[in-house]
């Protein structure tokens, strides 16, 4: 007999399916990849996301809606944006390659991968994809892929993911492209911002070098740099940087490979668990083991309810992984007080962390008093 853990990936594409019910697929990108992977522990966030489950839904139904978010107005003006840097089979781009990068360009193609034909699924384009690029590195052409159709496991589910731009035989390498809206002024854009793109960009550097493993290239044909295009000082026009992804992708790629199978967290519910806003939910939601942190609250639309629970188990996460680490693997916040005050005798394995928390507590009654 098959054991459940070593189900067929069709069996388990099944189930993700009847667990999100009648609600319709939501897709992940590199900017939900990135914040899974911020948090690889969390084996609720991850079998949401394989099950495609919309969260902000999910969060809102448990009565803690989501409180971040790009507006409407930066998701427009973004798309604007973009959308003007690659008017013209990207020619605006292709400028600032050549003057701003400094890249030697041949002659270069352009190749528009939003649509096969009429088909925009996901697995027709991304055969496409592969094609288009094996191709290309057969000819050793210059081409620019708009929109090419990536694929990544996570979690034991498969996860399609797009660029913006894959340029093609800049000295040698494959770079992903990636356009943002946000400015950089005098030569300085915001840390936050361009450490976000820089995630995102090394999910698409992996998916990417997934790809050329599976058409028997070289993974190294894809550049550790991404081109990053923001816009200049307070102007719409584009400026465009290298940004080294070395350390993101170490990051990225060590996380991805600590995220729980689906499998085995498929093996915490009951047979008849339901993702569907319902009397059941929030006992669905409850079974499944979360990790939460502060740091949630700026990445996951359950975070709010995540916390909540935290605080009501009297959970040391609700304090912050920082905080977590100085507790030595104590993980309820009773524990934490009792040994302080002496209320509660320490375990030979609490010995060390048992004086810090006795001083640290005759500390605070002394500032009090």
């Amino acid at each position: 007999m098959r054991e459940r853990s070593e189900r067929p990936t069709s069996t388990i594409a099944a189930q993700l399916d009847r667990l999100r019910g009648a609600a319709p697929a939501t897709r992940h990108n590199a900017r939900t990849i990135a914040a899974l992977t911020a948090n690889p522990g969390c084996a609720r966030r991850a079998l949401l996301d394989a099950a495609a489950v919309d969260k902000t839904v999910i969060a809102q139904s448990l009565g803690f809606p989501p409180q971040f978010g790009q507006s409407q107005f930066a998701i427009t003006r973004g798309n604007a944006f973009e959308s003007m840097v690659k008017a013209n089979g990207c020619a605006e781009l292709l400028a600032l390659l050549r003057d701003t990068l400094g890249l030697t360009l041949p002659e270069v193609a352009y190749h528009d991968l939003n649509s096969v034909g009429e088909n925009t699924g996901n697995a027709v384009r991304y055969q496409r994809t592969k094609q288009l690029l094996a191709s290309s590195i057969a000819a050793g052409d210059g081409t620019l892929f708009d929109h090419p159709m990536l694929r990544l496991d996570i979690a034991g589910a498969t996860a399609y993911l797009e660029p913006d731009v894959v340029a093609v035989q800049l000295d040698g390498k494959f770079h992903v492209v990636e356009i943002k809206a946000f400015p950089v002024i005098d030569g300085q854009a915001d840390p936050a911002q361009v450490a976000a793109a820089a995630r995102q960009s090394a999910v698409y550097v992996i998916a990417l070098r997934e790809l050329m493993t599976e058409i028997g290239e070289s993974p190294e044909l894809v550049s550790h740099n991404t081109i990053l295009v923001c816009a200049k000082d307070f102007t719409n026009r584009p400026t465009a940087e290298l940004v080294d992804l070395r350390k993101q992708l170490a990051v990225v790629s060590r996380q991805l490979t600590r995220l729980t199978a689906i499998p085995d967290l498929l093996e915490v519910l009951p047979p008849e668990a339901t993702f569907a806003p319902g009397e059941d939910l929030e006992k669905t939601i409850a079974a499944i083991p979360a990790r939460y942190a502060p740091e949630c609250m700026s990445s996951c639309e359950l975070a709010f309810a995540c916390r909540d629970e935290a605080r009501t188990c009297g959970s040391v996460d609700a304090l912050g992984r920082g905080v977590c680490d100085e507790f030595g693997g104590i993980d309820n916040i009773d524990t934490v007080l009792g040994l302080a005050d002496g209320t509660l005798e320490p375990g030979p394995e609490h010995a060390d962390i048992t004086a810090i928390l006795r001083t640290a507590h005759r500390l605070r009654l002394e500032i009090a008093g």
